[in-house]
């Protein structure tokens, strides 16, 4: 069995151990059902032959964490969206290099979007146990088979990340990946929230302007509140309840007091404070619409082009553009900001010819 590391010495015996170690194969367990933030529940490390896991609710100090992670080392992770989320939240820190093997195989041509487990089976021929899956990793102490299952879920990531680089070396696609990597970091590093969060619900685009205008102060509002008590959004106010809000008349309090009237119980806290709110909603913002006619055959027709892109740098085609991208680019003729760099210079001369295409000849 792994060593089980759970007080701060032993952590920090473990990292002057793996001293200038290359690589760090790294990964968290964690519980996110009742709070907004990611409640951290186990980390599962490997470095230099030296595997651990540690408790971090019984180690909550940060600065080993710091010295582990701000080394010019590479972190192998597997699809660490969340991982990265929980190590900047509690911890306050990031690794220095990434090398997600998620990611790395799309680009090495062995799917996209695959599972850890999926992954070690057609590279390895290794059948990893799933039966912990959906264990609690909260309880203490955790089973010989919670154990067994969390280090395996990081023994095999040194060895997969070498396959993967190969694979990606020999297709020329190094550069495109290790930028790809590089932009996970920089997102998970400034979160942010988003000024316009109306804009990612489908339901906007068929809400007038004032409704859209609303629905931005409403979700503004819960997301901060959200964060605020460390619960789910949809604990402090869910979506059905914003949007009828958004579509109630402004100043009439009677319909406001009915909807809360009706809205589950955790959500008629938010009562008074969105009524104040609601009062002034923003004038000027972005608004979500319904495609046209002729703006749905212009998607269609990029994604197609997307599709060929695809095919002749061979890469999956979700990995370059998808449709919410090419969406943004039609409606707003901006390149979505997320999505600059290699993808940018690859796709958006092709995709603006086609949109710049005069009408009879499309």
């Amino acid at each position: 069995m792994a060593p089980w590391l759970d007080t701060l010495p032993q952590l920090e015996e473990f990292v002057a151990r793996i001293g200038e170690a290359k690589r760090l194969a790294l990964d968290t367990e964690f519980l996110r059902e009742r709070t907004y933030w990611p409640q951290l529940a186990l980390v599962q490390m490997t470095a230099a032959g030296q595997m651990a896991l540690v408790d971090p609710l019984a180690v909550r100090e940060a600065a080993p964490w710091r010295q582990l992670l701000a080394a010019p080392r590479l972190c192998l992770m597997h699809a660490p969206g969340e991982d990265l989320e929980c190590l900047r939240h509690h911890y306050g820190v990031l690794p220095e290099r990434l090398f997600d093997t998620q990611l790395a195989a799309a680009f090495a041509g062995a799917g996209h979007g695959l599972g850890y487990q999926a992954l070690v089976a057609q590279l390895l021929g290794i059948q990893l146990d799933k039966g912990e899956t959906r264990s609690d990793w909260m309880q203490r102490p955790l089973s010989a088979a919670q154990c067994a299952y969390a280090a395996a879920d990081v023994i095999h990531l040194d060895a997969l990340a070498d396959m993967l680089l190969e694979r990606i070396e020999q297709r020329g696609r190094r550069e495109w990946f290790e930028a790809d990597c590089a932009r996970m970091l920089a997102a998970a590093a400034q979160p942010g929230e988003d000024p316009w969060p109306h804009l990612g619900m489908r339901v906007s685009a068929r809400l007038p302007a004032i409704a859209q205008a609303r629905l931005c102060v409403i979700l503004r509002w819960r997301e901060q509140e959200a964060r605020r008590a460390d619960r789910p959004r949809g604990w402090v106010l869910d979506n059905e309840t914003s949007v009828r809000l958004a579509e109630a008349p402004p100043g009439v309090r009677s319909v406001h007091e009915q909807i809360f009237a009706n809205a589950r119980s955790a959500a008629r806290r938010a009562r008074e404070a969105l009524w104040e709110l609601l009062a002034e909603p923003p004038a000027d913002l972005p608004l979500a619409r319904v495609l046209s006619d002729a703006e749905r055959r212009i998607v269609t027709r990029l994604q197609q082009e997307v599709a060929r892109c695809a095919a002749e740098v061979e890469l999956p085609e979700a990995l370059l553009l998808a449709r919410r991208q090419i969406e943004h680019l039609v409606q707003t003729g901006h390149w979505p900001s997320s999505h600059q760099g290699w993808r940018q210079a690859l796709l958006e001369p092709r995709l603006r010819a086609l949109i710049n295409a005069p009408a009879s000849s499309q």
